[in-house]
Formats: C-alpha cells, structure tokens, sequence
C-alpha cells in the first residue's frame, strides 16, 4: 500500500490547541475589556492591501519592504500585499474610508500579520497583534491615553509588574532634522569603526545606527550626541506633558534617549515596554507618535500616535486561564434514553446553561467522562427515567444521587 505524504504547516505558522490556545484568546480578551474601559472603537481593515500603502508608509528601504512582505502580483495584474502590520491599514482607510469626520478618532483591532522572518521564539511568519491607535489628535494627552491603555493592558494579564515601560522623545520636525545632521557627522567621522550594516545605512537614515544590534557599533552609539541637546522648547514642553501625565496615572517609565523610530514621518514620542523574560528579543509592546504618516500616503496633515503588541508573545508570559467547565454532563443509556438526552441538552444550552453529553462506551466510561469534563452534575437518562419523566441526577462531588423532574434539571444543575 503507498504511503501517503500527510502535508504539513507552512514554516512559521502554528495551530494551536488547549492551554496555548486559550492563553492566546485570554489575552484578546483583556484587550477587549480594557479597550472598552479606554472608549476604543472596534475596527476591522482587510488583510490585503496594495502594495504601495506600505512602500509608502514603511519606507522603500526598510526591512521590512524590501526583504520580509509576502507580496504578489494579482490576476488583475496589480501587487497586492499580505499586511506586515496594522497601522498602515487603518492609516489607508481613515482617507479611503471618509473617517476623518470621526476625528479625533481611537480604535482598536487584532488579527494576523505576516512577515517573511526567521521563526523564533514567539516570532511566527504569520503572526497576530494587538493594535490601538489615535487619530487626529495633536495633543500630548493622547500620547497619555495610548501608554495609560497598554499599562492597563499589561496591568490586566498579569505582566505589568514583569515589563518595564522605555520612553524617549523623538522631537518636533526641526528637532529631529537638527539632530539627524549631528548624527551623521558623528558617525561619518566614526564610520571606520562601524560595522558593515551601519555604513550602509549612514547615507540612507543614521538614527537607524542608534538601534543597531552590533556590539561593534555600541561604543560609537554611546558617544553620539542625544536629541535632548537638540529640542526646542516647544518639543521639550511637549515631552515634558507626556511624562507629566504619565506620573500623575503612576504608571511607572524609564528615559531611553536611544530608543528611535527610523522613518522621518515619526515624532515626539516613541515607546517600548520591554521584559526580560522572553530572552534577547525583549519588547512585548511599541509605538509612537506619527504625525507625518497620513500625507505620506497623501493625505492632509494628521497627527497621530498608536501601538502593537504580538499576541503570541504576550501569551507566552501569562498563565492559561482555568478550563471551562459544563454544569452538567449527560449520560444516555438505550435509544429512548439517548433521544430524551438530545431533547434535554438543547433545552439546557438555550437557557444558558453549558452542558455536554457522554454517548460512547458503557455507564460506567460514560461517567468517567462526565467527571473528566469537571462537571458539577451527571445527568443520567435511561429507558425507565424516560418513561417516569424524570432523570438522575448525581452531584459529581459529593457522589448524591437523586431523582429530578425532567422540566426541573435546569434548576437542579445550577442549584
């Protein structure tokens, strides 16, 4: 007989089943309810998107565009992209989508992602994240609003105490530009020492060196000159409000004055909340302010500022929530028994109420699986139940056994 090739999963995704699936939706949960509490609107942005929405948003040369988008060529003959992220997409659809005349406007999504990557730990090719972000709003309490949602987030699951809040200014646009010649001065002067990496990208965008992973460029990185001797006083007010708010919540933070986001459309604040406890790849939580983004993709000028968290990495810090348990288990035995049971497990899961049935093997396996279900109750139906117009109902802890009505089980199993 030929063997039969079984297929496997595409390299860098999962299925998952059990603790790590109900980890993963706990903390989907979590950013539900907090999404709530905060006042984000849902919202849903397709997984596909043209191509240029993120050529444009993320930069023709990042990394991100030029070596790990799943893009392809439709039959339509136009390119069309499997999304790498999330705010791209919103960003598109504010202008496409009229919904600039909600603004200021927060919203809140989650799903997958796709990034062609080497897999690693919690790093999957199609991955799933959180994301917030508002729109329209100039004003440093909506940098507040975005870091008080991700610390109640965190706060939520369990792991706020475990991840440490990293905050740094990115400047106003003549902030930035300053301090972007005085980088490339400094490390032009220095580029001998640089590895390979940083050279190339000393032309294209120098505040990229600064998060650069090479040891060999640490010792340049730490004698560049920090954006702080560089912002104006309206910059540093605005920092200084974003920080300012931040205490007045007590939420903890820490100044990381290296901490950068590379495209020129990004400004004032950026973000990390990072752990020690996922390895090397430390940051379960970033973002920044954006306020260039939307005339990017042509739109007008909008500030805006979010975050994204990957739910697989958030999942692997926190603990699987206790298994859902029915109230009661239904054991039929004989045909009339397993009839009346169809009958009674509608009845009971229309009132709300979770119920399974037992319908394999003996009683004495069939309760076993009632007790292996963590039930409260096994509801036993047989011939001479039916036709008395009652059941069984035996109380899984206390091994009670007693004789219900069959109009009166909802009340007996929820007693």
């Amino acid at each position: 007989m030929a063997q039969i090739n079984i297929p496997q999963p595409v390299r860098g995704t999962q299925s998952l089943l059990g603790d790590e699936a109900e980890r993963f939706h706990a903390v989907v949960s979590a950013f539900e309810r907090v999404r709530r509490l905060f006042g984000f609107r849902r919202v849903e942005v397709p997984v596909l998107e043209p191509t240029a929405v993120f050529a444009r948003s993320l930069g023709e040369t990042t990394d991100v565009v030029s070596k790990e988008m799943y893009s392809f060529e439709d039959r339509g003959g136009d390119s069309i992209t499997l999304r790498p992220e999330f705010t791209a997409g919103i960003a598109r659809a504010f202008l496409s989508e009229g919904w600039q005349q909600y603004a200021p406007l927060k919203v809140a999504t989650h799903g997958p992602a796709f990034r062609y990557e080497r897999p690693q730990k919690g790093r999957f090719r199609q991955f799933h994240q959180l994301d917030a972000e508002i729109l329209g709003a100039a004003e440093p309490q909506a940098d507040v609003e975005v870091l008080l949602f991700a610390d109640q987030l965190l706060k939520e699951l369990g792991i706020g105490d475990g991840a440490v809040l990293k905050l740094n200014t990115l400047g106003d646009p003549e902030t930035r530009g300053r301090w972007r010649d005085a980088l490339y001065e400094h490390f032009r002067a220095a580029a001998a020492d640089l590895s390979e990496e940083s050279r190339d990208r000393l032309e294209r965008n120098p505040l990229r060196i600064l998060d650069s992973k090479a040891h060999v460029d640490w010792p340049v990185v730490d004698a560049a000159p920090p954006i702080d001797d560089f912002l104006t006083p309206e910059a540093a007010d605005f920092f200084a409000a974003v920080t300012a708010g931040l205490d007045a919540a007590g939420v903890t933070w820490e100044r990381a004055p290296r901490l950068v986001r590379g495209l020129d459309y990004y400004r004032h604040t950026a973000f990390e909340f990072m752990t020690d406890r996922l390895g090397a790849q430390g940051t379960v939580l970033a973002g920044g302010r954006y306020d260039g983004l939307i005339e990017a993709l042509g739109g007008p000028h909008t500030p805006a500022i979010g975050w994204a968290a990957g739910i697989e990495r958030l999942s692997m810090m926190i603990d699987a929530p206790a298994p859902e348990k029915p109230a009661a288990v239904l054991v039929p035995m004989g045909a009339a028994g397993e009839a009346a049971a169809v009958r009674l497990l509608a009845d009971l899961r229309r009132a709300g109420i979770a119920a399974d049935m037992a319908f394999r093997g003996n009683m004495k396996k069939r309760m076993a699986r009632a007790a292996a279900a963590g039930a409260a109750y096994a509801v036993i139906l047989g011939d001479a139940e039916v036709e008395s117009g009652t059941a069984q109902v035996k109380d899984l802890a206390t091994g009670e056994q007693r004789a219900v009505a069959l109009d009166l089980i909802d009340t007996a199993v929820t007693a």
